[in-house]
C-alpha cells in the first residue's frame, strides 16, 4: 500500500510539472521562449531597398564614389568595335605557358566553349549537332576556316580571341561574366594549341 502511495505520488507530481511547464510556456502569445543567438533573427543591416536614415538621400543603396572600382576588378580598355577588334591584335598572354595553365584552360574550355566548338575546336559541339539549323560555327585548325571578321581561325592572335571571349561575336554571348581575366587567359592559351592541330 506505502509502495503504491508513492508511485501515485511521483505520478501526481509529474503531471503537476507537466501542466506547470505547459502552462507557462503558454503565458505570452508573443514570447517565442528562449532563444540562441538572437542576433541572426534580427538582422542588424539594412536591406538594399529599404530606407536609411544614414544617407542624405534616403537610400540604403548608393552608388560608388567616382573614380573607383570593385576589389578585384579588372578594367578591360578596348571597345567593343572594328577599332577595338583589331587593336586586340597586340595583346599578350600575361600567363606563362605552363601544364598547369592549360589544365585549367581546357577546364574552361571544355565548360565554356566545348558545347559549341567542340572539345577538338572543329566547330562540331553537341549544341550543333543538335540543331542542324546552327551554321557559322568555326573551326580553330581547318586551313580553309575564315574568322567572320576577316582572316583565317588558325592564325588568329591571343589578343583577338581574348577580345572575342570578352564581348562575344554573332551568336556566341559574352562570357566576361562568367570567366576572370585569368580564367578567359587561359582558354586563349588552350585555344592556341587547338589551332595547331594539323
Amino acid at each position: 500500500m506505502l509502495a503504491m502511495n508513492k508511485k501515485n505520488i511521483v505520478y501526481a507530481a509529474f503531471i503537476v510539472l507537466a501542466s506547470v511547464a505547459m502552462l507557462s510556456a503558454c503565458r505570452d502569445k508573443r514570447s517565442t521562449g528562449l532563444e540562441y543567438a538572437r542576433n541572426m533573427y534580427d538582422p542588424i543591416a539594412y536591406n538594399q531597398d529599404q530606407p536609411n536614415k544614414n544617407f542624405a538621400n534616403g537610400a540604403t543603396a548608393q552608388t560608388p564614389p567616382a573614380h573607383t572600382d570593385p576589389v578585384g576588378f579588372v578594367k578591360y580598355e578596348l571597345a567593343n568595335t572594328p577599332e577595338g577588334y583589331a587593336a586586340s591584335a597586340a595583346l599578350v598572354n600575361p600567363l606563362p605557358l605552363t601544364e598547369k595553365n592549360l589544365l585549367e584552360g581546357k577546364h574552361f574550355y571544355t565548360v565554356f566553349c566545348s558545347p559549341c566548338h567542340g572539345d577538338k575546336g572543329d566547330g562540331q559541339g553537341h549544341i550543333v549537332k543538335l540543331d542542324k539549323g546552327m551554321l557559322g560555327v568555326p573551326s580553330y585548325h581547318a586551313p580553309d576556316a575564315n574568322s567572320s571578321r576577316g582572316g583565317l581561325m588558325k592564325d588568329l592572335p591571343a589578343g583577338k580571341i581574348y577580345h572575342t571571349i570578352m564581348y562575344g561575336l554573332n551568336a556566341m554571348g559574352s562570357h566576361a561574366s562568367q570567366l576572370t581575366p585569368d580564367e578567359r587567359w587561359k582558354v586563349v592559351m588552350y585555344v592556341q594549341q587547338l589551332q595547331k592541330i594539323q
